[in-house]
């Protein structure tokens, strides 16, 4: 899988300057590209046709799999919250934790709605706010990989009017970033990315 963009929200503070949060985006970005469809591939080939019909295009749950599974050999952990007072993060856990000596890494690859994209990102950069994580990391496919996905789901393109809102919060210290993902290669013969049965777009 390639990733086309790389979009800080927030970047302020030690902790943006460390060798600690250059290594956990060292191994998001190998897990990221390590994403593959089908999986065991190599690459990330998806068949195109649009995921607004019901019975075509690709789901969307699948996708991240190989990635969380890499994220696991570097050491981060899944399903996990780091410790924090209230209820800032008591919306479901994390998809990945990594505990640092200077805090810990959020990471969360999108298969919601846009608005579950907005609930990430709020809910990210109010962790951030009150402690409990240094950084958060959102994954969302590019306008060109959600023309092929289960409708509605969060993108880039929809996201992006709301960065000066984003950017303006004001921060101490903490980074909140967005990696923008798309599939290497288009093939109508590619199996497509299973999806759920209730429609929602987190299939």
């Amino acid at each position: 899988m390639k990733i086309t963009e790389k979009q800080d929200l927030a970047k302020r503070g030690a902790f943006a300057k460390s060798t600690v949060w250059r290594d956990a985006c060292r191994q998001v970005e190998a897990a990221i590209r390590a994403t593959d469809w089908p999986h065991g591939s190599g690459k990330f080939t998806i068949r195109p046709e649009s995921g607004k019909e019901r019975g075509r295009g690709s789901g969307v749950v699948p996708i991240k799999k190989p990635c969380i599974s890499m994220l696991k050999t570097f050491g981060w952990k899944t399903e996990d919250l780091p410790p924090i007072e209230g209820d800032v993060l008591g919306t479901g856990d994390l998809d990945a934790l990594l505990e640092t000596k200077a805090g810990f890494v959020g990471f969360e690859w999108e298969t919601g709605n846009i608005s579950s994209s907005h609930r990430a990102v709020n809910k990210l950069l109010l962790a951030i706010q009150r402690g409990g994580l240094r950084a958060g990391i959102l994954v969302v496919p590019s306008d060109e990989l959600k023309k092929y996905l289960t409708d509605r789901i969060g993108n880039i393109g929809e996201l992006r009017p709301y960065f000066p809102l984003w950017k303006s919060i004001p921060l101490k210290e903490g980074i909140l970033r967005i990696y923008v993902v798309e599939h290497d290669s288009t093939d109508p013969a590619v199996a497509r990315i299973p999806k759920g049965t209730d429609g929602r777009a987190r299939d």
